[in-house]
């Protein structure tokens, strides 16, 4: 006799106590609960669930990851022995509007938890926590990512601000660390107009180590020039108060890159032990920062078992919408997953398209065959290079850079390949950047439909997708794994 299920479903609370529902394997309700995250409390609701189970019994725990709410209740059960499922809010909540239309609560919020594992069994992964290394290195990405987000809200507001005070402001790209020393100390343009020409350059020229010098100053002190010829001695322009916002967002930024340069290398040192090999970082587009960040979202690798699964985790995979005898092709993306880990998968595919000739073929035929825009080409760049990344990760060999027909090529070839075959026009790249309506209506797209006359792929089949025949990855060790037919 197979022993007796028990549901568990735990609908966590930041500041207030866990709302917890015992259910049997038919539906009935065991018990209801109330827990905080502590061991007494746990325990408590442990014994309860098990209550006239036999021995051996394994607790079935289904929680949402509610911000840090999650993990306390996840050791102690898996501690303990039990399966515990952690599933997306968008899921649950999309049960419980399907159980209970009108009505939401704490309690209604279990049980619906609870239910998850009788109503989409197969929908459920097991939840495994990370090893030492793995966390340390989940750790610095996270905070990696999060300082690179605030470094660039301050920059936009460092931007905004000296727009005010130099309407023909001259920061254009990154801020540089002389143009913050500028604005530290000048970001008045009449104190910038004072402290005079000399004084300026030699600030620019100390903090650039002479990569800067007297075109750089005359631009400033034209730009101050200008916007005090403009605005004279207007009463609403508040030079003095815009000056001090100035440099409050300049220090808050100095302070921000300190911190991103000692979590970065901290980063770099969990990554070393979590990935020996640098399988990751083996792939086109994956650097220093792309590598330790799919390597900490992704974790074991064999739990996806296959890349197209692994492609679906991304929400990098199209919506499927099927009817009858239609299938829509052309949908957009789920987007299910993790945001952090489909933005840089997307923008390593921007950089491995310039690297890989496969994927520069796919992108080609993207833009110039399909009629995609450059972001849209390179969607469909990132999914292959997630399969690819999958593929490298589970059977443990390096990526190897390959031709169309699977022949090893180094850096030098695989350029020159890329430029001889592969690159898009400047006038088909300019057309899809267009968004003005032509005399036909349409803003620029190609026909929806391959044309064969290219002298490279006229003996190479395309499927619909734009793909090269069973191409999935290139891959190798000693003995590179081609994916020429």
């Amino acid at each position: 006799m197979s022993a007796e299920r028990r549901l568990v479903g735990v609908d966590l609370g930041i500041a207030s106590d866990h709302t917890v529902r015992v259910l049997r394997g038919d539906g009935s309700e065991v018990c209801r609960r109330r827990a905080r995250p502590t061991v007494e409390s746990l325990a408590a609701v442990e014994a309860a669930a098990l209550a006239g189970t036999e021995p051996g019994t394994r607790l079935e725990v289904v929680m949402e990851p509610t911000g840090p709410a999650w993990l306390p209740v996840a050791v102690f059960f898996l501690n303990r022995g039990h399966r515990v499922f952690r599933v997306a809010s968008a899921k649950a909540a999309d049960l419980r509007r399907f159980l209970s239309r009108h009505a939401k609560s704490n309690g209604i919020d279990a049980d619906t938890l609870a239910r998850l594992p009788l109503l989409a069994p197969q929908s459920l992964q097991p939840l495994e926590l990370p090893g030492p290394e793995a966390a340390a290195l989940d750790r610095r990405v996270r905070a990696c990512d999060r300082l690179t987000q605030q470094g660039a809200v301050h920059q936009r507001r460092i931007k905004d601000l000296v727009r005010h005070l130099l309407p023909d402001s001259p920061l254009t790209g990154d801020l540089s660390k002389t143009d913050l020393a500028v604005l530290e100390r000048w970001a008045d343009p009449r104190a910038l107009l004072a402290a005079g020409r000399a004084r300026l350059l030699a600030v620019i020229a100390k903090t650039s180590h002479g990569q800067q010098g007297a075109a750089r100053a005359d631009t400033w002190r034209a730009a101050a020039a200008a916007a005090l010829e403009l605005y004279g001695d207007h009463p609403a322009v508040a030079f003095t108060d815009l000056a001090a916002e100035v440099a409050t967002e300049v220090r808050l930024l100095q302070a921000v890159r300190t911190e991103l340069t000692g979590h970065a290398a901290a980063r770099a040192e969990a990554y070393r032990f979590t990935d020996p090999g640098a399988l990751a970082a083996s792939l086109p587009g994956l650097a220093e920062i792309g590598a330790p960040t799919v390597t900490a979202i992704i974790g074991r690798p064999g739990r996806f078992r296959t890349g197209k699964q692994f492609r679906s985790f991304t929400g990098l995979a199209p919506k499927a919408s099927e009817t009858g005898d239609t299938d829509r092709k052309g949908q957009p993306m789920s987007k299910a997953g993790n945001k952090l880990l489909r933005t840089t998968l997307i923008r390593a595919a921007d950089n491995a398209r310039r690297q890989d000739p496969q994927l520069a073929r796919i992108y080609y035929v993207q833009m110039v065959e399909r009629g995609a825009e450059h972001l849209k080409a390179c969607c469909v760049v990132a999914a292959h290079l997630a399969e690819r990344l999958h593929a490298v990760l589970v059977r443990d060999m390096p990526y190897v850079v390959c031709d169309i027909d699977g022949t090893p090529v180094d850096p030098a070839q695989a350029k020159q390949l890329i430029a001889e075959h592969w690159t898009v026009p400047a006038e088909i790249r300019a057309r899809r950047r267009s968004r003005k309506a032509t005399s036909s209506g349409r803003a620029g797209k190609a026909p929806q439909q391959v044309h064969a006359g290219h002298d490279r792929s006229d003996t190479r089949r395309v499927d619909k997708r734009g793909d090269l025949p069973r191409a999935a990855s290139v891959l190798g060790s000693r003995t590179p794994v081609k994916t020429g037919t």
